[in-house]
């Protein structure tokens, strides 16, 4: 990336719910002295964004304006060579941020949005992969409350493993242990309600694959490729009835039934796993469900998921369903109403090295707060990390397509100082360090 650039960061489609979302909070806590622009289509909406800001905080300068007419590749590049970060808040990422990602990848430029569309996600990594290493481009998807969560509890459980047991991890079992959220904005909705229209059903099928965007699954399997590219857990093994119900149990998460957002946040903890496997492990694997009060619940809850997929798969039933979306892209739950909103993972980390009492890690995420509102801190403080750390992150990992954990402890650090809570403790065998 070139030394010299006119901005530090610019936030693209920052008049969306979730743009609006990140750019007050860049306002009122990320350092002032950070260089910053909005960008998007509509000048008047910018525009009256930036006067809105104002009044958040008044030692900071206002945010330059920066109007694109299209999303082209071109407009793109021109846009991309004037900042160090770019983030994303353009959904449906599948139909409009396949130029700003090559933009960014093709010019050096750091990226992170929030996207949650695994098979865009592994389009992307295939086209951009070589072009972003190349170049030195540090390219981070799924940074909001898909996939960030869940790919950090896994990071910090296995780095509890890694610092007391000096191993790696063979199993994380995670649970939503609590979600209390307002609802999706209407970008989510266009998003989950849309994404069938543009891919084909064996496209979805593949991304169904906990380990679709793993490297091993992205390029030719041989002897030589070290982390193994399907392993089952080593641990645990859920019966065939547990399968088709979709509920089982685990010790110290309690009951656990389907998770609508399991596999993409199950795709994106395995590639951080693929990526660093001397850290994670060569047996890692990583399930991540939803806690519920009696299996009955999780039954039912599993069922109306499996329901819900047959609607969507159909474009009739798929159809009726947009007609009825409660919220229009560019809008969402107000603030008042996300005040008593939270989120908690829970995740216990088995250590490779076996005892007669199992040697394990639990870690927990906590975040009291609109879920959107997690997701703008995430995507914020994301940006800083590259700003201040990209030398260490490539020492670390290198330039290309890499995951919200690929930032590390610096990137924890920053989440805590946000009222993100993180936890972590051995149970089990005592640790020797």
């Amino acid at each position: 990336m070139a030394a010299k650039r006119q901005y530090d960061l610019v936030l693209l489609g920052a008049t969306g719910y979730t743009g609006k979302l990140t750019a007050e909070y860049i306002t009122s806590s990320l350092p002032t002295n950070i260089k910053w622009a909005i960008a998007g289509r509509n000048q008047s909406k910018l525009q009256s964004l930036v006067n809105d800001l104002k009044s958040l905080n008044s030692s900071r300068a206002a945010p330059d304006v920066i109007t694109v007419a299209n999303l082209t590749a071109p407009e793109m590049t021109t846009l991309a060579k004037k900042t160090k970060v770019l983030l994303n808040t353009v959904g449906p990422y599948h139909l409009y941020s396949t130029p700003v990602v090559e933009a960014c990848a093709q010019t050096g430029t750091h990226y992170v949005d929030v996207t949650g569309e695994t098979p865009w996600v592994r389009e992307i990594i295939t086209k951009y992969e070589s072009t972003a290493k190349k170049s030195g481009a540090i390219i981070i998807p799924e940074c909001g409350v898909e996939s960030a969560p869940s790919d950090l509890i896994a990071y910090v459980a296995t780095r509890l493993v890694r610092k007391v047991w000096d191993c790696g991890v063979m199993d994380v079992v995670a649970s939503v242990h609590e979600l209390k959220s307002s609802g999706p904005s209407g970008g989510t909705l266009a998003t989950g309600l849309g994404l069938m229209d543009h891919y084909s059903a064996k496209a979805m099928k593949q991304c169904m694959d906990p380990f679709c965007l793993s490297p091993s699954s992205l390029q030719p399997y041989t002897k030589d490729t070290i982390y193994p590219p399907n392993p089952e857990p080593n641990t645990y093994l859920r019966t065939g009835w547990q399968k088709l119900t979709g509920v089982w149990a685990y010790p110290r998460l309690g009951n656990l039934a389907t998770s609508i957002t399991a596999k993409p946040n199950e795709a994106i903890v395995h590639r951080s796993a693929g990526l660093t496997p001397y850290f994670y492990g060569f047996n890692f694997s990583y399930e991540e469900y939803m806690a519920v009060g009696t299996p009955l619940v999780g039954m039912l809850i599993h069922f109306a998921l499996s329901l819900l997929t047959l609607f969507l798969v159909f474009p009739p039933t798929r159809a009726i369903m947009k007609m009825f979306a409660s919220y229009k892209p560019g809008s969402g739950p107000t603030k008042e109403s996300t005040k008593g909103d939270a989120l908690e993972l829970r995740a216990i980390a088995v250590a490779e090295q076996l005892a007669k009492q199992p040697r394990k890690a639990l870690a927990t995420f906590r975040f009291e707060g609109g879920i959107y509102q997690l997701t703008a801190v995430l995507l914020a403080e994301a940006a800083m990390v590259l700003l201040s750390k990209q030398e260490d992150i490539k020492k670390a990992h290198g330039a290309g397509f890499l995951t919200p954990s690929c930032l590390g402890d610096n990137y924890v650090d920053r989440l805590e100082k946000a009222n993100v809570k993180f936890s972590v403790k051995q149970i089990g065998d005592e640790g020797s360090k």
